[in-house]
């Protein structure tokens, strides 16, 4: 059991945002102001690098409208930020939580924010300084460990399984190949929503690519134009981090067979870039285009346009939000943790039902869950495991409507 404590509440946003991060945002700061050791509720801004700078704002002083507004409202209201922080830069930040008496850090975000917030609880307590330490989970990439699945995730999967309706309804319209990239270095959770507004074989996705697979080129294009010679047509969904059997991302292979610059460009994290420039989608292009002459074949990245769209956000994914942020701050107050990360747990039973657990922060910082071989089917599709698994979190999928087509 640890000590109560009483001060200050700091909090940040840190990684990629998403549509839902300032619901956790928002119930983080209605849960602060209530509770009785939680004497003033900060922000600040693109994280932990705004603590090292004390570029701080009071959350405290907003209004019900206004939060009410934030929490609708999509990306990071506090600014993000991608820093691993060293040990000198807590002792920096120690600074900022002295002068404001702040003895709760929050900080939502992903795997590597996990692991921020495990860097900032280890280093405080062993530079002397008593906090309370939570993560509050947010990645659209829905690659945490321990919890069930991750806020944001349901959301980016609706987005993700509307644009390929869409863009199966373009396709039955002009027919041709047409191949998305979608977000997923590690693993395809997020590719695999492609699936989630199939109502039947004929509906695409056809072809689904994920980074839980072993990508191999000529059978991905004997694969498109099987489906293609079928169907007249073929849409594909790819994961950016799709590989070959070593685990080297396929456009650094290609790249390098070709002779290309982009063998050697990476971002900013020294990572090989994927998807961000649109090479993947046209390589791919490329190759079906060599294979198979002179047909419709085009390529689009979905790239950012996954994390913070202004609407049709999961309500599932909302709620959720918003409440890990409130369980963060109770969990924290409680006095029976000094740290942790705040998990999912799905219930059983018929109806869709989720409740929240503390987790240690070293459980979730750092490495990444894949998608487990059960929602997998084959080498190029989910099965309905996954369907069963995701369709709760995007929210109903609404089936798209045809003509009869009766002939006269």
């Amino acid at each position: 059991m640890s000590e109560i404590l009483q001060g200050a509440a700091v909090i940040g946003q840190s990684g990629g945002p998403t549509v839902v991060i300032n619901q956790s945002l928002v119930g983080f700061i209605e849960a602060a102001k209530e509770a009785a050791d939680i004497t003033q509720v900060l922000g600040a801004r693109h994280g932990i690098a705004g603590m090292m700078k004390g570029d701080l704002v009071d959350l405290g002083q907003e209004t019900a409208a206004t939060l009410a507004g934030v929490a609708q409202t999509p990306a990071a209201a506090l600014g993000s930020v991608r820093m691993k922080p060293k040990a000198e830069d807590i002792a920096v930040a120690i600074e900022t939580f002295q002068k404001h008496n702040i003895r709760y850090f929050f900080y939502i975000g992903g795997n590597d924010t996990a692991e921020t917030a495990n860097i900032v609880e280890q280093q405080t307590r062993a530079m002397g300084y008593t906090m309370r330490c939570f993560h509050i989970p947010k990645t659209i990439d829905n690659d945490l460990r321990v919890t069930d699945h991750c806020p944001g995730y349901g959301s980016a999967a609706r987005f993700v399984a509307h644009a390929f309706q869409g863009d199966d309804r373009d396709n039955r319209s002009l027919p041709g190949v047409k191949i998305n990239v979608v977000m997923g270095r590690h693993a395809g959770w997020l590719t695999a929503a492609s699936a989630l507004g199939r109502r039947s074989e004929a509906d695409g996705p056809h072809l689904i690519y994920l980074p839980e697979r072993t990508f191999r080129p000529e059978d991905f294009v004997a694969k498109v134009e099987e489906t293609y010679q079928r169907l007249g047509r073929c849409i594909v969904a790819v994961s950016e981090g799709i590989h070959d059997e070593a685990g080297k991302p396929f456009l650094q292979v290609y790249a390098e067979r070709a002779g290309s610059a982009l063998a050697g460009m990476k971002d900013s994290h020294g990572n090989i870039q994927l998807s961000g420039t649109g090479a993947l989608g046209d390589a791919l292009a490329g190759l079906v285009k060599e294979h198979m002459g002179s047909i419709r074949v085009r390529a689009d990245t979905f790239g950012y346009l996954q994390r913070s769209f202004p609407a049709d956000a999961s309500p599932v994914d909302c709620a959720e939000a918003r409440e890990v942020g409130r369980q963060a701050v109770l969990a924290a107050t409680s006095g029976e943790y000094a740290s942790g990360s705040i998990a999912l747990k799905r219930e059983e039973g018929a109806e869709y039902r989720c409740t929240t657990f503390v987790t240690s922060l070293d459980s979730v910082a750092k490495h990444t869950k894949d998608m487990p071989d059960e929602f997998l089917a084959g080498e190029e599709g989910v099965s309905q495991a996954f369907l069963d698994y995701a369709t709760p979190l995007a929210g109903n999928i609404q089936a798209m409507t045809d003509l009869a087509r009766v002939k006269v």
